[in-house]
């Protein structure tokens, strides 16, 4: 990332939403034809986690990821830049809100739809809390700035990261900071525990149920949907009977109530991550 490509997301912020969706579709379409290893990474995850789906199918999804992928990026632009008056009529938190406003901890549960920017947003301008998240550093100093200042714009967000360690995150949970938690990517086998995902074993970290257990905090599933006007950002009911004194079988858990939810949307969620990257052992990884 440039300090040109910068100044063009600032540019990007006054345009009309639709001109701006517009510029996504065309600039997700000229990434799946010139980006032929992502392709490839986003085709063999549709593949494995949905072996009925004929091969028209794997390609359409794969460009509508592609499209949802590069719409959501340019939408950072208005997320981060934009007047505040036209954040609120583009981002609608509609579902159960009593659950992030009540006083006990709470652990977010945000899966990686290509939305997580916009409910991050929209959490944190329209509701009256502190919340935290946990962030990694990026390799490009000039995105990694960026994101940062986006990430803290709105409700004296607080940002940790991963070298901080648990204690500080748990504090803060015990204190009444909602954690906003992403645990659904590949994180690597060192903390991580293999369960299914669509059938297929993936490498995931059990921080949903840890940080739950060890704060005493109830989980909260927030989903954020691209529409024409903006996104959804949905909150779901607490989670009953979560966590358990199985962190595995919790984790287990997590990734069978997210397939359900990308059922809903697949093409919105970040299938351009090597989910399977990863594999226990004696298994090569499919990309």
């Amino acid at each position: 990332m440039t300090q040109w490509t910068l100044t063009l997301l600032q540019w990007i912020a006054v345009l009309p939403l639709s001109w701006v969706r517009a510029l996504g579709a065309g600039l997700g379409w000229l990434l799946y034809w010139t980006v032929g290893s992502r392709r490839r990474v986003v085709q063999t995850n549709l593949r494995l986690c949905f072996p009925d789906w004929s091969e028209v199918q794997v390609r359409a999804c794969s460009r509508s990821t592609f499209v949802y992928f590069a719409q959501a990026w340019l939408d950072r632009g208005w997320l981060w830049h934009g007047e505040e008056s036209r954040l609120d009529k583009r981002l609608r938190i509609i579902g159960h809100t009593e659950e992030l406003l009540g006083e006990m901890p709470t652990v977010i549960f945000a899966p990686h739809f290509v939305g997580l920017d916009a409910g991050w947003t929209a959490i944190t301008r329209q509701l009256p809390r502190h919340f935290t998240t946990i962030y990694t550093n990026q390799a490009n100093t000039v995105a990694d700035a960026w994101i940062l200042q986006g990430r803290k714009r709105f409700g004296n967000a607080r940002l940790f990261g991963r070298i901080d360690g648990v204690k500080p995150i748990v504090a803060a949970l015990k204190a009444g900071d909602p954690l906003y938690l992403l645990p659904d990517m590949n994180f690597g086998p060192e903390d991580s525990v293999f369960v299914p995902f669509y059938g297929v074993p993936a490498a995931t970290v059990p921080s949903l149920s840890r940080f739950a257990r060890l704060s005493r905090a109830k989980v909260v599933p927030v989903l954020a949907r691209m529409t024409p006007q903006g996104y959804d950002i949905e909150i779901l009911p607490a989670w009953v009977g979560f966590p358990t004194a199985d962190a595995t079988a919790d984790t287990a858990l997590m990734n069978q109530r997210l397939q359900a939810y990308i059922d809903t949307m697949p093409a919105q969620y970040y299938w351009v991550h090597k989910r399977f990257k990863d594999r226990p052992a004696g298994e090569l990884p499919p990309y």
